[in-house]
């Protein structure tokens, strides 16, 4: 055992001093240790329910014969911090907790380990570090939280960044807004739609990481903490037969997630993260991997943000299960090993299926044609770009650059009312390094929903998107502005023309000729843990991680069709 290190032999007496004072017998010493690593705290309901799991599944690993020894690393809740500077510490976030859960098992030398998540870059995080460490070990979302009710209504966090955008218009009242807030979230969970934290448990699940179904079992539900007790159980299966993390995540099982994502219309986040969890895994992976997972799946799940229905009906409907039922029926998905020791095809043939519901759809039946992203490149994004498509199906985009040095004036700006139809709205300067941290644009997105705009602007960014966007975006435009990408050169008033068809995001403006006037902009913190994130981020063309040597690494993926200079051919009238 891994763990015999710090407390076989004469000389690791001191260490099983330390040991026993925390109450442990000799018997407990001489089993497995095993962690149990969870990101709980009460700033949020995204990670409330944590700590409860964490005792089952301790109970779970010592009735499988280990010693639980637990720890806790951080959260940043992107719903509390969206729109304020403190966003910048979510994407930063990730990669904090990885390497805590790094430091703290293999500083202790631990024999296998339990992770239990809850918002969005907790749950990346958790497949981050269980493939960097690549012992056995298994992750647990801790669930997505019940939908509110107002005025009779389901509704999620998501119908209050749009209130506040209809507030903003005068639509609604400060009565109403205050009604809608009261109402949206009662209680613990993560947000409810198909946003990042259900879209990345999703994957966890796709991937092999977590049993399938168990991320699906909302946060309060009764049957989460006998979950959390069959993943302790579990885990002690994995060390016995040395199942480690890196055997589960394979070329393979990352085109089954990309097409999970595609089929539920998921967060264009999951391709950052897939991106990142990839690199941890040493599967080569690349942007231009995630389009033909999007062109070639159909949307089948009704799901917010831009469906019908939470995660609290899509467990109702059978979960990741049912979406993995229909893709396997229709040949889209290969069978790829589990954490439970069984296979992906056996464990959704084993899962029930639902007689009656109008979430999953059959892949004969899709509600959309192919998934809800497109990666674009073209003389404003060389290295690449994501396009989520919009609402009502458009395919392309063309209109006057309104540009903007931040989240922040542009949300002033559309609050304003200082966009109208056609624009094309270009917030810069968020990307990883300019940020520093990428963060999402949810204020101004939402806003524009709230405004009755969402379908007649379009947004381009360096920054994110949440997972609650929807509408017309392009973000993770890379190279980005800080580092000198083409986007920094854009200038009010420039023509802009987003063809999906063509996979293009470009300009007719002579970008070559700004080169030279060029300054790369003074970095916004000197200090800390931004400070330190913006010298070693890599391009959110490769996930934006912080591996050494990854600011000098682009990606390399092949566009033969795209254009990568800054030259003016690339815009088709």
């Amino acid at each position: 055992m891994r763990s015999d290190l710090i407390k076989s032999g004469p000389d690791r007496a001191p260490a099983r001093a330390m040991l026993r004072a925390t109450g442990l017998d000799d018997e407990a010493i001489a089993r497995p240790l095993v962690a149990v690593v969870h990101t709980w705290s009460n700033v949020s309901p995204c990670n409330l329910n944590l700590r409860e799991l964490a005792v089952e599944a301790a109970a779970g690993i010592r009735a499988a014969g280990g010693t639980p020894v637990e720890f806790n690393t951080i959260a940043v809740t992107d719903g509390i911090a969206m729109g304020t500077p403190g966003m910048r510490s979510s994407l930063i976030s990730r990669e904090v907790i990885t390497d805590s859960i790094e430091l703290a098992v293999d500083g202790h030398c631990l024999d296998a380990m339990v992770v239990l998540c809850g918002c969005d870059k907790t749950i990346p995080a958790a497949a981050m570090a269980l493939a960097r460490l690549d012992i056995p070990g298994v992750a647990l979302y801790g669930g997505s939280i019940a939908h509110g009710t107002h005025d009779n209504h389901p509704i999620t966090i998501q119908q209050v960044f749009e209130a506040v955008g209809a507030h903003g218009a005068g639509r609604i009242s400060d009565e109403e807004l205050t009604a809608v807030e009261r109402d949206a979230c009662p209680g613990a969970g993560a947000c409810g739609g198909q946003f990042t934290a259900n879209t990345m448990a999703m994957v966890l699940s796709t991937l092999g990481l977590s049993p399938l179904g168990y991320n699906d079992i909302p946060a309060t539900h009764p049957a989460k903490g006998a979950a959390a007790f069959r993943c302790g159980e579990l885990v002690m299966e994995c060390l016995r037969e040395n199942r480690t993390p890196r055997a589960l995540i394979t070329r393979t099982s990352m085109r089954n997630a990309a097409r999970m994502v595609a089929a539920t219309a998921g967060s264009t986040n999951a391709v950052l993260h897939l991106l990142a969890i990839a690199r941890e895994a040493g599967v080569e992976w690349s942007l231009e991997d995630f389009e033909p997972a999007s062109a070639h799946t159909p949307v089948i799940a009704d799901l917010l943000p831009g469906g019908r229905y939470t995660a609290m009906e899509l467990f109702g409907a059978g979960g990741s299960a049912r979406v993995a039922q229909e893709l396997i029926a229709a040949g889209m998905l290969e069978d790829t090993p589990t954490v439970t020791g069984r296979s992906l095809f056996a464990e959704a043939d084993a899962a029930p299926r639902a007689e009656t519901q109008d979430v999953v759809h059959p892949v004969s039946a899709p509600l959309k044609p192919r998934g809800g992203y497109s990666i674009l490149y073209g003389n404003l994004a060389p290295e690449g770009c994501i396009l989520k498509l919009a609402g009502k199906g458009a395919s392309h985009f063309e209109g006057r650059a309104r540009v903007y040095e931040g989240e922040e004036q542009a949300f002033a700006a559309v609050q304003a009312g200082d966009i109208a139809r056609g624009d094309v709205i270009v917030i810069r300067n968020e990307g990883p390094a300019g940020g520093p941290g990428m963060r999402e644009m949810l204020g101004v997105t939402a806003a524009l929903i709230g405004r009755g705009l969402g379908d007649d602007v379009a947004l381009i960014t360096d920054g994110r998107f949440s997972g609650a966007t929807h509408g017309f975006m392009v973000g993770h435009i890379a190279p980005e502005a800080a580092r000198g990408g083409p986007i920094a050169l854009l200038h009010e008033g420039d023509r802009i023309v987003i063809d999906a068809a063509r996979r293009e995001i470009a300009t007719d403006a002579d970008l070559a000729a700004r080169r030279a006037g060029w300054q790369p902009p003074a970095p916004k913190v000197s200090r800390g843990a931004l400070a330190k994130y913006a010298l070693l981020v890599g391009s959110a063309s490769d996930g934006a991680t912080t591996h050494p040597g990854s600011n000098q690494i682009h990606s390399a993926v092949s566009t033969p069709k795209h254009l990568h200079t800054e030259s003016n051919q690339g815009v088709t009238a």
